[in-house]
């Protein structure tokens, strides 16, 4: 039961949290928040080490001050900025580039296509559906959270967490 808990509940969240920013282009911070405490949770059911958690929240608050810096200069939305910082926490210093680079690459591809459908007229009865026109209108932004979530999901099978599942799982 735990193992299937560590398969699916970082990805699962991660993808609620993309949806979500594609059709409110909003994060709720209680996904946020959720991460975290059963990031805590989780740590202690596995076992981890007390300096291994505290590197993991290491990456937390750095992810956390570079994306309030992004978030201050008006690059990125707040809802964005926590769930990165919540991705590092749980992908760890050792994923952290691979992440972030695939962020990179998803958040470009994302923005470039959502820039062409946004440059060809949309039908009156596509644009009464509230969130296609929210992602429509260019004052928007960019719904960034699909990219982070995206990208996390890739990433989440080279952690401790999934180590953990594949020891569990040779052990039978």
């Amino acid at each position: 039961m735990f193992e299937t808990a560590l398969i699916l509940f970082f990805p699962f969240l991660m993808a609620y949290a993309a949806a979500s920013d594609l059709v409110s282009m909003t994060i709720s911070n209680r996904i946020s928040l959720v991460l975290m405490a059963v990031f805590v949770l989780f740590a202690w059911l596995i076992g981890m080490n007390l300096t291994d958690f505290a590197w993991h929240w290491a990456m937390f608050a750095l992810v956390l001050f570079g994306g309030f810096a992004l978030f201050a200069a008006g690059v990125i939305g707040g809802g964005d900025a926590k769930l990165a910082a919540c991705a590092g926490l749980w992908l760890g210093w050792e994923n952290a580039l691979s992440y972030f680079t695939l962020s990179a690459v998803i958040g470009g591809v994302l923005t470039i296509l959502i820039i062409k459908i946004r440059a060809t007229p949309l039908p009156d009865r596509v644009q009464r559906i509230g969130w296609v026109a929210r992602l429509y209108r260019a004052d928007e932004g960019i719904p960034y959270g699909i990219a982070l979530g995206f990208a996390a999901i890739l990433v989440y099978p080279n952690t401790v967490w999934m180590e953990h599942v594949f020891e569990l799982a040779h052990r039978l």
